[in-house]
């Protein structure tokens, strides 16, 4: 076994070049629950969602929204229902201190079980509960989400084969993460219906895209290019009425596109993880043993050859946060 200095990971400043943006026009909604839109077109078909916002420092996907409802997007078939979701956090939102909006009292991302929600005895648990008749209506669900460090865009499908399968026909991004969901609670990805394997998930799809760095302008355009190909394979409006309502918004087709499937996490036992180099993400280690980072003097290795890292971050570091994911490779 290798070993390698820790890389002095202490977490630095990061430029924010993405403004937030003005959703005061938008903010209402026109359901009765504030920030959530919904269209329908009085024909039959799927209940499609994509909400935004589920961190209040996420703003490539209150962008993609915004960009939504300011073209008059209508659904041809079923129904469409926008959500910005935790708009107290994003009324916090100070591009100095991005990290102090991600949300008021706890992650609105692990607040999705049943029992959790009905507690309502945090903000996040009262804005669930606004949210999840929405969420439970849903048959198709994007979730819009950017990241922490700068990093490759990686669309999460949880374990379900159909919504892999969702994610290689939409043609991008390159990287696809097969994850069996949070420890610490219940993504809306995986609520209900969601959540269940595929003889008894029927036709529910749902996706969760990592854009990019929050402050990337790159991410905006990352969830504008996945909003219109979700929306497209579900059926809700044809491809060339996007085109037409949303010039531009279709990035190029990943050359090709890969499955990360994610077979454990790197919990950090204190505020003092090290990495062994600035990983960014997506790096590929050949051999099993190789050291990649210190956590409080005990070193951390790849379990395996040709293992990948997912989402490293020490920006969070502190006793019990996930810190990086390992994941096997394979071609789709």
């Amino acid at each position: 076994m290798s070993t390698a200095a820790p890389h002095n990971t202490a977490v630095q400043p990061l430029a924010f070049e993405l403004p937030a943006p003005d959703i005061t026009a938008w903010r209402a909604g026109d359901t009765g629950t504030p920030g959530v839109w919904h269209f329908d077109s009085g024909q039959p078909g799927r209940h499609v969602m994509v909400s935004a916002l589920v961190h209040g420092n996420e703003l490539c996907g209150a962008w993609a929204l915004k960009g939504l409802l300011e073209a008059g997007v209508r659904p041809q078939q079923g129904t469409l229902t926008l959500a910005f979701c935790n708009l107290d956090a994003f009324d916090r939102f100070d591009a100095q201190n991005h990290d102090a909006s991600r949300f008021t009292d706890e992650d609105l991302n692990r607040q999705w079980l049943d029992e959790r929600i009905d507690a309502a005895d945090t903000n996040e648990r009262r804005r669930a509960a606004a949210l999840r008749p929405w969420v439970a209506q849903a048959d198709w669900l994007l979730d819009i989400h950017s990241m922490h460090e700068p990093s490759a865009p990686l669309l999460l499908t949880g374990i379900q084969p159909r919504n892999l399968r969702l994610a290689r026909a939409m043609r991008s991004p390159e990287h696809i993460v097969v994850d069996a969901g949070h420890k610490d609670g219940v993504r809306m990805r995986d609520y209900g219906r969601f959540g269940l394997l595929d003889d008894e998930g029927g036709d529910t799809r749902s996706l969760l895209i990592e854009c990019g760095f929050h402050g990337d302008p790159a991410s905006r355009a990352v969830a504008q290019d996945q909003c219109v190909r979700f929306i497209e394979q579900s059926g809700a409006i044809s491809a060339d009425a996007l085109a037409q309502q949303l010039p531009g918004w279709r990035l190029p087709d990943a050359p090709r596109q890969w499955a990360l499937e994610v077979t454990g996490p790197v919990v950090a036992t204190s505020s003092a993880f090290r990495f062994a180099a600035p990983y960014t993400g997506l790096e590929l280690f050949e051999k099993a043993g190789t050291v990649i980072g210190d956590n409080d003097g005990v070193p951390v290795t790849t379990p395996y050859d040709n293992c990948v890292l997912v989402m490293p971050s020490v920006r969070q570091a502190r006793a019990g946060v996930t810190v990086v994911r390992f994941a096997r490779r394979r071609a789709l």
